[in-house]
């Protein structure tokens, strides 16, 4: 975390930067733009890295993070940090509420212990569509870290989410994105979403996740998440392959996710059912550039 917050201007922490400076900065080259969104779409898929439910207030209040996650409304939902990391790795979210205020419920996992909720603190839910198949993916690196892999049918068509979450290290990032895309190539062709917190503020040419190209394009997701109260690096994504299967991408900004987490949620708007329609199947066309 220490390494992450060294990234941000001491002003910038402190809101003491214009808010032109601000949406200069959330602008830059290599973000989403706003012109690519259309906004329209059936399904709505989200990730959210909850810090342990420590807001940046310091307090542990797992009941806030759960308001934010009904709040942020979303079809299905991929949550980092959602067991204590250290120890029996206990689940932290009260996820008996969650499904009665929201419909949300986990998908089925060997979880890393008894009272545990994720793999590796990734912990999806959803409350739309059948789950057809669930992968566990141990991803390399300096850090323990791991990934799920769903298939989930839904009425308008087949979709597979990987959600992640990769490492501090550029280096293991790397080796975490390339992990990826030997998993994706491996499994049969499905419009894919690939979502989670990747760690990875660069943009550019320097990025960890550029081994995730053509399959997947790094910078089509990136929308400033990363420090919650001023969010200016885009450390949170969600990718599609094909590229236009997501319509939208936007961060879900309220002032009670500003103190929930350190980041804040970002949520994709999937047009599912007009993209099976236009396209059918997906083919070898995979192992194009979309």
């Amino acid at each position: 975390m220490a390494k992450r917050e060294a990234l941000v201007p001491r002003k910038l922490k402190d809101g003491k930067l214009s808010a032109s400076i601000l949406t200069a900065i959330r602008n830059r080259p290599g973000h989403r733009p706003l012109t690519a969104n259309t906004r329209s779409g059936d399904i709505v898929i989200a990730s959210y890295n909850v810090h342990k439910c420590v807001g940046v207030d310091k307090q542990f209040d797992p009941e806030r993070t759960a308001r934010v996650i009904t709040e942020i409304d979303a079809d299905v939902i991929a949550i980092q940090e959602a067991d204590k990391r250290f120890g029996r790795r206990s689940g932290l979210l009260d996820l008996d509420w969650l499904e009665r205020t929201s419909g949300l419920v986990p998908v089925p996992i060997n979880a890393m212990s008894p009272t545990g909720h994720g793999w590796h603190g990734n912990l999806i839910l959803s409350r739309k569509g059948t789950v057809r198949n669930v992968s566990q993916l141990k991803l390399p690196g300096v850090e323990p870290r791991g990934a799920l892999v769903v298939d989930i049918d839904f009425a308008v068509g087949q979709l597979r989410i990987i959600a992640a979450h990769f490492g501090l290290l550029r280096r293991s990032r790397e080796q975490q994105a390339e992990a990826i895309m030997a998993a994706f190539e491996a499994e049969e062709m499905l419009p894919t979403l690939l979502i989670g917190d990747l760690n990875e503020w660069r943009v550019g040419k320097r990025s960890s996740l550029a081994s995730l190209l053509p399959i997947f394009d790094p910078s089509s997701g990136a929308v400033p998440s990363f420090p919650s109260r001023f969010p200016v690096l885009a450390l949170d994504r969600v990718l599609g392959h094909p590229h236009d299967l997501v319509t939208a991408v936007e961060v879900h900004d309220t002032p009670l996710a500003r103190v929930a987490s350190d980041h804040l949620p970002i949520k994709a708007h999937i047009d599912l059912g007009s993209f099976m329609s236009r396209t059918g199947p997906l083919t070898d066309r995979a192992t194009q550039a979309i």
